[in-house]
């Protein structure tokens, strides 16, 4: 039987390791979530971040503007954050109302504040290997694979999805680990014959289904980042068929969704530590 990997039992293991590491701290870090307007699927994002971080000790905040403020209100506002020697952690809720470039509003963060890991900066680091606040969605599959004891040195790893916000980054984690990486994507010619090389099979697309079960290698490990709503049901990128091949598999949801806050919350536990010394 395939092993089951549950981000929320692996959440709660992050959420054990940084209630410690506060409780050696002189002081609370604070984490500001700015959201523009209220889509639905966005005030409930910020509201479990905000919950999860307040019930974690943190000093947590969402800035809830119109969804026609300006941007140039919004850079303002991103600004005093950035001056404001109490705030650690700043987090702009994305997707941003089409009449704001979110790429200028992502590179006006200060990247030691950037607990997304979107910044140019955190990026460049990232790919270089340097010290940096790396992305919360990959930083937490590869937490979830430790968890799991699923070693990645030598082994052939494939992403489907080239984001910025996982797939992109993923590889970059990856390959820090010594795997051998392909990113896979919509203009990939023959998909079903990369994805069935991976001994590692992520799947980022966003379109439910993607990976069916002749797709993927017998006892390869799966990793599923799709969330979509088809009815009243919340779906992945995989066909649940295919868990029977895989060694180990993630589910959606209860997957890689948990960890997602909970690295957010390291990250900003992280960046006061080293922004305060």
């Amino acid at each position: 039987m395939p092993t089951r990997m549950s981000g929320h039992e692996v959440a709660k293991s992050v959420y054990a390791e940084l209630r410690e590491v506060l409780a050696g701290l002189a002081y609370t870090p604070a984490l500001r979530v700015v959201r523009l307007g209220e889509d639905p699927a966005s005030v409930s994002y910020t509201r479990l971040k905000d919950k999860r971080a307040r019930e974690l000790g943190l000093d947590s905040q969402v800035i809830a503007l119109p969804e026609g403020t300006a941007q140039e209100e919004l850079l303002e506002l991103i600004a005093r954050l950035n001056a404001d020697a109490d705030v650690d952690g700043i987090l702009v809720q994305l997707p941003l109302p089409a009449h704001v470039d979110a790429q200028a509003v992502l590179e006006a963060i200060d990247p030691a504040k950037d607990v997304d890991g979107f910044h140019p900066f955190n990026v460049g680091r990232l790919w270089s290997g340097g010290r940096a606040l790396r992305p919360c969605t990959p930083s937490g599959i590869l937490r979830i694979l430790d968890h799991y004891g699923i070693g990645l040195e030598g082994k052939e790893a494939v992403v489907v999805g080239r984001s910025n916000i996982v797939g992109k980054p993923l590889a970059a984690l990856l390959l820090g680990r010594n795997a051998t990486v392909t990113v896979a994507h919509s203009r990939t010619r023959d998909l079903a014959a990369v994805t069935r090389r991976a001994e590692v099979l992520v799947a980022a697309v966003g379109r439910p289904g993607t990976i069916t079960p002749e797709m993927v290698r017998e006892g390869a490990v799966l990793v599923d980042v799709g969330v979509n709503r088809v009815g009243d049901r919340l779906v992945g990128d995989v066909d649940p068929e295919a868990w029977a091949k895989s060694s180990a598999y993630t589910p959606v949801p209860g997957g890689v969704g948990p960890m997602t806050v909970a690295m957010l919350l390291a990250n900003t536990v992280q960046a006061a530590r080293w922004r305060r010394g």
